[in-house]
């Protein structure tokens, strides 16, 4: 306990005093992509230091440039972090999805020529998993890739594949074997962007935004050497990065350290309903926050204990479906509740009539509707939880 101790209070006194103002509270954060300039000095400078100290991937070893923290290193990092509102200095698909994938999976090259820049901010990844017509069953992908010596020569199609437009690399599933069940002919690789064989073509959803993209392969490189495991075994590489996807570090101790920084549920209950007694002043809008609340707090620590139980330290196993499943409803339910509380004014497109808050909430509200279907439906959340942890039969 002393040394955590001691540790606590280096971490505290370094985040005071590095920490710049710009980089406390929301605001935005880096994701080290090429293609999107950071603006705001501060976050650059909060960037820059975090890279310097090791702490834009704490936990990640330090021949990568990580910081090398354990478990509750990490998490006594993030408390800290949270009690001056600092935020992440980086976010991305590189530090929470293929980099820890990569320490698992990859090799020593592989490793050492991906990492750094990860960990530096210098490269922004994401995700070749669902097609067109291979969403929930996702092993029945039909993006090929054919061996040509040295390389893989890579045609098909993605779809959803989130900040593709922004992204340096991706990380696909593809098929290298035709002739053998679903689940075996799959391969894991990873692809330079800027090549002229991929196209990204954003989708535009009913909230306004664009997170989502096609991406086209046509005739496009993999390298053999940034085939991640084996050959055609690819499907156990594939699974294990969706784990990390849906209980990565920063979300399983507690949220991390880029809180959303906006209004509270009791802020806007009591701004829109009253208060009576300090108290808010509609009784059921109450017990709902306050259920809410209590389930969200349940929930983190839930997730906290997950860490702290989990066989050599990292992500948990298939037990993040359930975080998955029920942080997702969580997400919908708080949304929802912000834009009933409003009223007729939580039903706003644009217009002078609505708040820059209101149409804020509103597109907010849109966009949680897709939480429960991306990263594997709760659908087949509940499905991994029946088979993988509770061990009921097909």
């Amino acid at each position: 306990m002393a040394e955590i101790d001691q540790f606590r209070a280096e971490a505290r006194a370094w985040l005071e005093e590095n920490c710049p103002p710009g980089a406390r509270g929301p605001g935005p954060i880096a994701t080290g992509s090429s293609k999107l300039r950071i603006d705001d000095a501060d976050t650059r400078l909060w960037l820059e230091r975090m890279v310097e100290q090791g702490w834009t991937t704490p936990t990640w070893p330090t021949q990568y440039g990580g910081g090398g923290l354990s478990n509750e290193e990490y998490m006594t990092l993030i408390q800290e972090m949270r009690r001056i509102d600092a935020r992440a200095p980086l976010a991305g698909m590189g530090t929470s999805l293929i980099g820890p994938t990569l320490l698992e999976f990859g090799t020593d090259e592989q490793k050492e020529r991906h990492l750094p820049p990860i960990v530096r901010g210098e490269r922004a990844w994401c995700q070749g998993y669902s097609e067109p017509s291979s969403g929930s069953d996702l092993a029945s992908l039909r993006t090929r890739a054919e061996d040509h010596g040295d390389h893989f020569v890579v045609n098909g199609q993605k779809i959803w594949t989130s900040g593709a437009q922004f992204a340096d690399w991706i990380f696909a599933l593809v098929r290298t074997n035709p002739d053998v069940p679903k689940h075996q002919g799959i391969s894991f690789v990873l692809m330079d962007m800027a090549q002229p064989g991929i196209t990204v073509k954003p989708i535009r959803l009913i909230s306004g935004a664009s997170p989502f993209c096609e991406t086209f392969f046509d005739d496009a490189i993999a390298r053999k050497d940034d085939l991640v495991g084996e050959l055609n075994k690819g499907w156990t590489v594939g699974k294990r990065l969706l784990q990390h996807e849906r209980g990565s570090m920063a979300s399983l101790v507690g949220g991390g350290a880029a809180a959303d920084g906006g209004p509270t549920l009791e802020g806007e209950a009591k701004r829109f309903t009253g208060e009576r007694d300090g108290l808010i002043a509609d009784v059921d809008l109450r017990r709902t926050i306050l259920t809410h609340n209590m389930n969200d707090q349940a929930f983190r620590l839930t997730q906290r204990r997950a860490v702290e139980e989990a066989k050599g330290g990292g992500t948990p196993g298939p037990a993040t479906s359930i975080f998955k499943m029920y942080g997702t409803e969580l997400e919908q339910e708080r949304a929802s509740l912000f834009v009933q509380m409003r009223g007729t004014a939580g039903l706003g497109w644009s217009g002078s009539l609505f708040d820059a808050r209101a149409l804020e909430d509103t597109r907010a509200w849109l966009s949680t509707r897709a939480a429960s279907i991306y990263s594997g439906s709760n659908e087949i959340q509940r499905n991994i939880v029946a088979k993988r942890v509770l061990g009921l039969p097909d």
